[in-house]
């Protein structure tokens, strides 16, 4: 959808929504970078109810996503945001597909830029700090608000919230059907793989962010003012976020990671290092367990290799994002290789 028809079906549709026929856009929608999936705009409104009248940001989910994701992500943004935890407060979020292409969210904007442009020092610190203060918040608090408002939305007449991919059993079985829909027959292996080695149920579970790294903390004057991008947001072994982690860092090539040029040579050499220090930064604070902390990031690849290979199938010639036409997906089926014994294959880029 053009920039101009999403902006005026958005504002039809807000006018309608929140009561207020006048309201107008003081700052029209303008596409901000994050997100290979997703769209992402920073906009602000003129006589809009005092809620809306900072600055926002429009998160417009593509057309294969179901709607429930974006009122699960609406409820985790705003749980953890009620508990302490710096996370965007969604301010209105709808599955409806009609109105802009997919089911959409809108959120306040947070102050800051990502930690990859706050210094290359202080990248470890943050990120061990954030994920920490994450871990040591109260999960059932957000299973409990998923339940009510799960509740809610289907008495309404609203879908479900598709809570099942909430816990790693979920995800799991949801992977798999995914393979098995979708055909994936070179994914098929290891998906059983992961089915068959499922390591027992941890004594704490805790709220896992799912793609904690860099680019998704924000911050200002060395101080994180942020976490945003919560999608992936799961109740888990700490492990399962230490390991998303890990496998975002150590595999993801650093062409994609949004990094001016003159540090791409520079990130490249010393991130092995910052990798293990990271891991053992968040083990001097929390004990892991080795065998778990290896399977889950077999799991996180496998997470990956999914949408690559779905999106590489889906996708017309030349129009593949940036990520998965990049060498992204067959490093993360190396290293599920390396972990497992297990060799995926994905699909090719069309050309």
């Amino acid at each position: 959808m053009a920039h101009t028809d999403l902006g005026r079906g958005l504002l039809e549709y807000l006018r309608v929504r929140l009561g207020e026929p006048t309201l107008e856009f003081a700052e029209s929608p303008t596409r901000i970078s994050g997100g290979f999936d997703t769209q992402i705009f920073a906009f602000r409104l003129r006589r809009a109810p005092e809620a809306f009248t900072g600055p926002l940001v429009l998160r417009v989910l593509g057309a294969q996503d179901p709607g429930a994701r974006a009122l699960r992500e609406a409820v985790t943004q705003n749980t953890v945001a009620s508990l302490g935890y710096p996370a965007p407060r969604t301010l209105l979020a709808t599955a409806d597909q009609s109105v802009l292409g997919g089911a959409f969210l809108i959120m306040e904007r947070l102050s800051g830029e990502p930690l990859t442009k706050a210094g290359l020092f202080s990248v470890r610190r943050i990120l061990l700090e954030m994920q920490l203060r994450l871990h040591a918040l109260d999960a059932d608090a957000l299973l409990q608000a998923l339940a009510r408002e799960d509740l809610a939305s289907v008495a309404a007449g609203g879908p479900a919230l598709d809570r099942e991919t909430m816990t790693v059993d979920g995800y799991l079985t949801r992977l798999d059907r995914r393979v098995g829909r979708g055909g994936l027959q070179g994914l098929a292996a290891a998906i059983a793989w992961l089915l068959a080695h499922r390591p027992p149920e941890p004594k704490r579970r805790v709220i896992c962010h799912g793609d904690f790294h860099p680019q998704n903390i924000l911050v200002a004057g060395g101080v994180a003012t942020g976490v945003i991008d919560w999608p992936n947001a799961i109740i888990a072994d700490p492990a399962y976020d230490v390991a998303s982690t890990k496998t975002i860092l150590g595999v993801t090539p650093v062409e994609v990671l949004g990094l001016p040029m003159v540090l791409r040579w520079i990130v490249a050499a010393i991130l092995p290092g910052m990798v293990k220090r990271y891991v053992k930064g968040y083990e001097q604070q929390r004990a892991l367990d080795a065998k778990a902390l290896a399977y889950y990031e077999a799991l996180c690849c496998m997470r990956q290799l999914v949408r690559t290979a779905e999106n590489r199938l889906r996708a017309r010639p030349g129009a593949l994002n940036s990520l998965d036409a990049s060498s992204f997906g067959e490093a993360m089926a190396a290293r599920f290789s390396v972990i497992t014994g297990v060799a995926p294959t994905l699909p090719p880029v069309k050309t």
